[in-house]
């Protein structure tokens, strides 16, 4: 496969521009898809470390390892090959357009296929099990908690009525039917965030982007910067309190006017805001328009 074709990276050029002055070491690719910005940070002299747990990705060649697995588990397999630092680390989060555009995957409401959603086809849990098995106040939970869809109860509801639901459009016409028609007026495909929130608890993907950054953060050598590019709030969240953890050394409970736990920052913001496409490679890719990157910079202690 053509990696180029695969996945097309976004704000390649900000990365790059990010990330050419990092200190001797390896740079982690947490999210490897086509190979983008891994192929970035060969050109630039380092070497890379890819995680990517879907066994569909095209092969790199010889200067990149990849590693099949989910960069939730970054700590114990880089514990594993002694990896004790790094100069950096770079989260393309979400879905690859290869994923997406692979309709057998069941990503998408615009290909009729199978329910799926699993981006490790060895697991066991699938969006199919999620509609078919859990009960409504389950489903109601997930689509309410990760896609932050305010119809929820009542697309829970008709999804149980209507089992068995196994393909991608079934289930788009359930939650089509489900959502008032003035509200379906408005704003993109009405099945849009029960997809996104079926695709985030069957990966599992908050934990693990949890669980990634942290061990990136605590890895990172002085100098060296951790780089995310998150594509809708839930992910947004997580990183912009994390970044602001770690800028500020402060793990108070929010609800403390003022900081009492006296610890040190380990890391600074390279970008107080975020910093989003521009017009031109949104025109190029619109997949990259809620796109938005995050970047940190390791201090020395």
């Amino acid at each position: 496969m053509n990696q180029s074709s695969y996945h097309l990276p976004v704000l390649v050029d900000v990365v790059r521009n990010l990330m050419e002055q990092l200190p001797e070491g390896p740079v982690v690719d947490a999210t490897y898809g086509g190979g983008g910005h891994a192929r970035q940070f060969i050109e630039m002299g380092y070497p890379v470390i890819a995680f990517d747990r879907d066994e569909g990705v095209p092969e790199p060649g010889p200067t990149i390892e990849l590693l099949h697995e989910s960069f939730g588990n970054m700590r114990p397999v880089l514990d594993k090959m002694g990896v004790t630092a790094i100069a950096g680390a770079l989260f393309d989060l979400g879905v690859s357009s290869h994923q997406l555009d692979s309709g057998e995957r069941g990503f998408s409401y615009r290909h009729d296929a199978s329910l799926d959603m699993r981006m490790d086809t060895s697991q066991e849990l699938s969006a199919h099990v999620i509609v078919n098995e859990w009960s409504s106040k389950d489903i109601a939970e997930v689509l309410y908690k990760y896609g932050e869809e305010r119809f929820s109860r009542r697309i829970a509801e008709r999804i149980v009525a209507a089992r068995p639901v196994d393909t991608t459009q079934q289930l788009a016409e359930i939650v089509k039917e489900a959502i008032p028609a003035a509200t379906r007026r408005t704003g993109g495909h009405p099945a849009t965030r029960t997809f996104q929130g079926l695709r985030i608890a069957v990966n599992d993907e908050l934990r693990e982007i949890e669980d990634g950054l942290d061990t990136a953060l605590e890895l990172l050598s002085p100098g060296g910067r951790c780089v995310v590019i998150s594509y809708h709030s839930l992910e947004d969240r997580i990183v912009k309190h994390r970044f602001r953890q770690a800028s500020t050394g402060c793990e108070c409970p929010p609800e403390f006017p003022v900081c009492q736990c006296d610890e040190t920052a380990s890391m600074k913001l390279v970008s107080r805001k975020p910093i989003v496409p521009g017009a031109a490679e949104i025109e190029r890719n619109p997949r990259a328009r809620s796109a938005k990157l995050r970047v940190v910079e390791a201090v020395a202690a």
